[in-house]
């Protein structure tokens, strides 16, 4: 998985993209189960620029937003997952409960967020806009959660 970047390296590799004058997306979650309004989010994201990134909550970060019992799916499993769907280029890994120091790492020109946020309650999102970047939301498609499909296991 040559696609999966570590945070140590994050500035220095996405400093070279933007030289080349790529306009760079970012959008995280946990991706426990993927399913079509992840693809959804995912295929408009990708839309946005020319490099989608996903940050992607770590087990450790998993669990602790979620309960000890997810994720399902282990992270670099998840991450495998994420990097065969056409839309995403990159995958990065973190531990916190929030992709925030990553954001200001990849400094990105857009950042994506799936669902009915306001954008001032979206991480990273001042950083973002107060960079000269956007915030995009992007309408997740009716029925379609992880948790719903984990609840219906059950």
């Amino acid at each position: 998985m040559n696609n999966v970047l570590r945070n140590s390296s994050l500035d220095i590799f996405f400093s070279k993209i933007r030289s080349e004058n790529k306009k760079i997306v970012f959008t995280n979650g946990c991706f426990d189960i993927i399913h079509p309004g992840h693809i959804h989010v995912l295929s408009q994201a990708k839309l946005l620029g020319d490099i989608l990134v996903v940050g992607l909550n770590s087990d450790k970060s998993v669990k602790n937003l979620k309960g000890k019992e997810r994720p399902l799916v282990n992270e670099s499993d998840r991450a495998e997952i994420l990097l065969s769907i056409k839309y995403v280029d990159y995958v990065t890994i973190f531990d916190e409960s929030t992709p925030k120091d990553i954001i200001k790492k990849i400094k990105p020109d857009t950042l994506v967020k799936g669902g009915d946020y306001i954008v001032d309650d979206i991480v990273g999102s001042k950083f973002v806009i107060d960079s000269g970047g956007t915030v995009e939301i992007v309408k997740f498609l009716d029925g379609y959660s992880s948790s719903n499909y984990i609840d219906n296991l059950n």
